[in-house]
């Protein structure tokens, strides 16, 4: 018997129908010579401090820092936790091979690893890597399995990071908490966390050190454009009331006139920042938020998977490009004239060297249905525009500069046209996007007429008043770019590609990072606005260390891991270098002196309560779920209804829809194991009209509304 192990109940349905493991036991389906079972996420973590000694449970200053000899793993307490481990021991046991089905990523090589250790798992493991749920994908996938050795480095690199946070996490979190906490709340302190909140705190600090400075500047009108004087602000408004009479005296004369014809180059396909960016700044979404809609995509097979920082596809793809697109039925229009020619193969989007375990984020060949929610038709529709964008003709534009000239002052303007819209032509229809210099937009928008140099003529001088502005505030779209550079301002695409090695987190990780500053009180959003609360800037100005607080410094431990991946560098020598900052962080914070923070902002946190929302959230499928009515076989879920798996001879069975309402599967699974939902509404063919009430089952399971 063959065993695979899905890192969720969801994913593991999908590849026992591939398959043929269709009969539902507890905590696994079974056929076809397999057994398919799941996770729920992570089900081992990292040990506790206490778990290597009882004096560790108290937060003692002089104990610091704990650094175990061995790291050891243990399973996260909690009751399905721990039956779904049994399940999986019980079958890694009775098994003849393993087959990893994890999620094909650094988090998802952790969990299953971990998993497989404790469950001491000495059988042959192969590893399944795909980049979609399509049943094509995952039929290719198991055609062409791989030694789980080929991963072994991934692992590696994963079981370094989880290490290095919680070297640096529980040290560094327990010393600044005793050291400075006055017993009153924990000051967390975190590998990526702190330096990213130093980001906030640096650029809320510039912001309110500014000073507002008003400035003027001439400007004229010749032939119905818009010159501006090509000289310094001036500081004065005595010296542009003077400099406004100078031009008065004299003609304006075109100096140069020219006509530049250029390109603007496809944007690039999305990988996960780049994706939770533009629904930032197009839809105000949180990178988290972002990311759960794109997981769902992916999860209902919509999208490849997301998780990903490449911009690129492998040349593999290129073959399978067409019929993406002519899958993609709501998208027609857009799609046809690209269908006309073969599709370009562009280095730009085909580069086996930019790919590593996974290329960009594009669709699937299964086009979306309608019951997609709003912000999933949103994202999809993001992908999907971006993935037709990347195949059309370049944009060619037309700039025109001219300089003139009143006197002795220089003046210039400029202008844009497109002449040819290219890949513009699929965001046509989109509403413009706000932009920050609407003056400077007017300017750039003007119609520019044949001017001809030596020409002269009489002009209308103006005095343009305005005022210096502060740096803008971090929103989350900025922050995520400022992450991924590690702190660097970088426009140019090319160039932000080669950071990435060196930025802060991980597309997947930096999410959940910027959600563990609000929750700690650190940071707080006005509008889509990132403000550092007065706690956050306390606790960064109290940290001296630089290591703790550099976004390049962590970038370059960013880059260490990347390197471990790759088999270039040490794991052990990464966890070295951590623990001899580590005892040296901690000698330095207690031999120094002691200044305890103000808490106006802050509440107290508790220490670790580890993913357990999301772990009750997968908790029961209806697979593992007992028929109330003959107790002996689990549930399985139709198309219409859920009913008993022995249905024949049983017979219970419950259909989503009741009295004209359509129950979601948590109302349902509460009818099922608590007898009745909560209070609802919407009931549109009761016999006796009710249209609200709870639903529930009498002793002989029939559904009644009360």
């Amino acid at each position: 018997m063959k065993l695979c192990i899905a890192e969720k109940p969801s994913v593991a349905r999908d590849i026992a129908k591939v398959l043929g493991a269709t009969v539902p036991k507890q905590g696994y389906m079974e056929g076809n010579g397999y057994c398919v079972t799941w996770t729920f996420g992570h089900l081992c973590t990292l040990k506790e401090p206490h778990d290597y000694g009882p004096q560790y449970k108290s937060w003692n200053l002089f104990l610091l820092p704990i650094i175990p000899a061995n790291f050891g793993i243990k399973l996260i307490p909690n009751k399905g936790v721990e039956n779904q481990f049994k399940v999986i021991e019980r079958l890694v046991g009775e098994c003849d091979e393993v087959i990893n089905c994890g999620d094909a990523g650094q988090e998802g090589e952790l969990i299953q690893r971990w998993v497989l250790q404790k469950a001491k798992c000495n059988k042959p493991i192969q590893r399944l890597w795909i980049s979609s749920l399509t049943e094509e994908a995952i039929k290719e996938g198991f055609a062409s399995l791989k030694p789980a050795e080929d991963y072994k480095n991934l692992y590696l690199a994963g079981n370094a990071r989880a290490i290095g946070d919680w070297l640096l996490g529980i040290n560094a979190t327990r010393l600044f908490t005793k050291k400075f906490g006055g017993n009153k709340a924990v000051l967390s302190i975190g590998r990526v966390q702190t330096p990213t909140l130093a980001m906030l705190v640096q650029r809320q600090k510039e912001i309110d050190a500014f000073t507002t400075e008003e400035y003027w500047e001439l400007k004229t009108k010749y032939r119905d454009v818009i010159f501006n004087a090509a000289i310094d602000r001036l500081k004065t408004l005595d010296r542009a009331e003077k400099g406004l009479e100078y031009l008065k005296q004299n003609p304006f004369e075109i100096v140069s006139f020219e006509i530049k014809e250029g390109k603007e180059k496809n944007p690039r396909l999305f990988d996960l920042t780049g994706l939770q960016v533009e629904a930032n700044k197009k839809y105000g979404y949180s990178a988290e938020n972002t990311l759960n809609y794109i997981q769902s995509l992916y999860e209902k097979k919509h999208v490849t998977y997301p998780r990903v920082d490449t911009t690129y596809l492998s040349e593999s793809l290129y073959p399978k490009i067409e019929g993406i697109l002519r899958k993609m039925y709501f998208y027609q229009e857009l799609v046809a004239p690209l269908l006309e020619a073969p599709i370009p193969k562009s280095k730009a989007v085909f580069d086996d060297a930019k790919v590593t375990d996974h290329h960009a984020i594009i669709p699937t060949e299964v086009p979306p249905s309608q019951n997609l929610s709003r912000e999933e038709k949103l994202i999809y529709d993001l992908v999907a525009k971006r993935f037709i964008a990347v195949f059309y003709p370049e944009c060619k534009i037309s700039n025109t500069l001219v300089e003139g000239q009143v006197g002795t002052i220089p003046f210039k303007t400029s202008g844009r046209q497109v002449l040819e819209p290219g890949w513009r032509a699929v965001y046509s229809k989109e509403p413009k996007e706000e932009s920050t210099d609407k003056e400077k937009d007017k300017e750039e928008e003007q119609t520019i007429p044949e001017f001809i140099v030596g020409e002269t003529g009489p002009h209308d001088p103006m005095i343009h008043q305005g005022k210096t502005t502060p740096p803008k505030p971090y929103t989350e779209a900025t922050l995520l770019r400022a992450m991924e550079t590690a702190g660097k301002q970088v426009e140019d695409e090319e160039l932000r590609e080669m950071l990435k090695n060196n930025g802060i987190g991980r597309p997947s990780t930096r999410a959940n990072i910027i959600e563990t500053l609000f929750k700690r009180k650190y940071i707080e959003k006005k509008r889509k606005n990132l403000i550092a609360t007065q706690t956050g800037i306390q606790l960064i100005d109290m940290i001296e260390d630089e290591l703790l607080k550099s976004p390049e410094l962590t970038g370059e431990w960013e880059s260490k891991l990347r390197r471990i991946e790759k088999g270039e560098y040490e794991a052990n020598q990464f966890k070295e270098e951590l623990i001899q900052m580590v005892t040296e962080l901690t000698k330095k914070v207690v031999d120094g002196k002691g200044k305890v923070i103000s808490y106006e902002e802050v509440v107290e946190v508790k220490e670790k309560k580890k993913r357990e929302p999301s772990i009750k959230k997968e908790l029961q499928s209806w697979e593992e779920t007992k028929c109330p009515k003959c107790k002996e076989h689990h549930l399985m879920k139709g198309k219409t209804a859920v009913g008993c798996s022995d249905f024949k001879n049983c017979g219970f069975k419950v259909s989503f829809e009741i009295f004209g309402k359509k129950l979601s599967d948590k109302q349902l699974m509460d009818l099922v194991l608590k007898g009745k939902t909560s209070k609802l509404k919407g009931f549109t063919s009761h016999p006796e009209s009710l249209t609200e009430g709870v639903v529930s089952l009498s002793p002989e399971l029939s559904i009644l509304l009360t």
